[in-house]
């Protein structure tokens, strides 16, 4: 039996049905105001949080009043049920049809009612033409939804069962997230990312000269090149990998510092995003490993030393040669290969018989420490010194990464060995 999951599939409606769909856009934003203030009353009058079934009664019929499908209607009560609960309030915002501030349109599609006939979309007794760029004749849609973008255009979002294409990748991969370049992976290769930046002149021109379509136009093409970038590059990854580390860089906090528009601009959260769904589909391991000290550390030999890159004086260093080994070092590069170390459940000097999917408490890895612990291990004394400055929380001198579970467990196999 084949495994499937569902997928979104995005096509583009012709711009004749414009019209159509912002008409019915305004009836959907009419019933969404009418059941959020019928729910607000309802809590707050009757203490009583009205389901998606409960709103029926109260809409039945409505659909040939405003021409929309009664499962369009039926579907947009379930979505406020389902955001109301997520946001966890009473009240949830208005949707507005005109204005300035005006709400982008959305026509929600119930299970069945859409269906792809004659190379067009039939839903709601009509058919809308667009760009089939997948075949959509070849799926079964299931929910799906209209949406229009910043610019006027309408979308037609489906979700179909997809069968999964399980990654025929047996490589490992490590993979930095920078400021100057967006990933940089411990194989060296790189996406500069930097898209908004490339377009700022011209975003800043359209925007002194208060031209709005102008500026929407810029602003669609820095993200459609971001998106497009990040898909085509990670879904290379998931191919070719069976195992794909990302560092655990915090791109929240770092959007509160002074570099919040080069982090915004490199998309990592979108980027960790695509990652994890396509290598869940694809069946890869995915995971995101502390990346602490991996820019300082060499990944040869381990150390840290007074030539490696610190602190935020150390963002200009961009390649550094190690000062114990002599190894010439790109610093993302490096970094990628110290997170691809922690992925592997390697300690710093790393352990060649550790071996992907195989734990510390095999019987083939608990052999290899008995035999040959100075051949393949790092000094005991080194790794108490890391245990000491983790309780500590100071870096050691030797210490590449912090100290997690497993090393601990190998310190104590040491210490019984000896």
């Amino acid at each position: 039996m084949k495994t499937t999951y569902i997928k979104t599939l995005k096509v583009r409606i012709r711009d004749k049905h414009a019209k159509e769909l912002n008409r019915q856009a305004q009836n959907v934003n009419f019933v969404w105001n009418y059941i959020n203030n019928l729910s607000h009353r309802a809590i707050t009058e009757r203490r009583k949080w009205l389901s998606a079934f409960d709103f029926h009664p109260y809409t039945k019929g409505s659909n040939k009043e405003l021409n929309l499908h009664s499962g369009t209607i039926q579907r947009l009560a379930s979505v406020y049920v389902t955001s109301r609960k997520q946001c966890k309030k009473n009240k949830l915002q208005w949707r507005k049809s005109f204005g300035s501030r005006k709400s982008l349109g959305w026509i929600p599609v119930n299970t069945g009612t859409a269906k792809f006939k004659n190379e067009q979309i039939y839903f709601n007794k009509q058919y809308y033409k667009c760009w089939d760029s997948y075949g959509l004749s070849q799926f079964k849609i299931k929910t799906a939804s209209f949406n229009e973008d910043s610019r006027g255009r309408w979308y037609f979002n489906a979700q179909v069962e997809v069968d999964v294409e399980k990654s025929k990748g047996k490589n490992s991969v490590g993979i930095d997230l920078g400021c100057k370049d967006a990933i940089t992976t411990s194989d060296a290769e790189k996406v500069t990312g930097r898209w908004y930046r490339k377009e700022q002149e011209k975003l800043g021109i359209a925007q002194r000269a208060k031209k709005k379509n102008r500026v929407r136009a810029i602003y669609a093409k820095i993200r459609n090149r971001r998106q497009d970038e990040l898909q085509k590059f990670s879904t290379k990854l998931v191919q070719n990998n069976g195992a794909i580390f990302v560092g655990d860089v915090s791109s929240s906090k770092l959007t509160k510092t002074k570099m919040a528009k080069s982090v915004l601009d490199a998309g990592w959260s979108m980027f960790k995003t695509m990652l994890k769904y396509k290598c869940d589909h694809a069946g890869v391991v995915f995971e995101e490993v502390n990346e602490a000290y991996s820019t300082q550390a060499c990944s040869s030999c381990g150390s840290i030393n007074h030539n490696s890159p610190k602190g935020r004086a150390g963002l200009g260093i961009r390649e550094w040669t190690c000062a114990d080994c002599g190894t010439a070092h790109d610093r993302d590069v490096n970094a990628a290969k110290n997170i691809l170390a922690v992925g592997h459940y390697r300690l710093a000097g790393g352990i060649p018989h550790l071996k992907m999917g195989e734990g510390v408490n095999d019987p083939k890895f608990t052999k290899s420490l008995g035999n040959n612990l100075d051949e393949h291990i790092l000094p005991a004394d080194q790794y108490k010194r890391m245990l000491a400055a983790e309780k500590s929380k100071k870096p050691a001198d030797n210490a590449a990464v912090k100290v997690t579970k497993v090393k601990r467990k190998v310190i104590s196999k040491l210490d019984n060995a000896s």
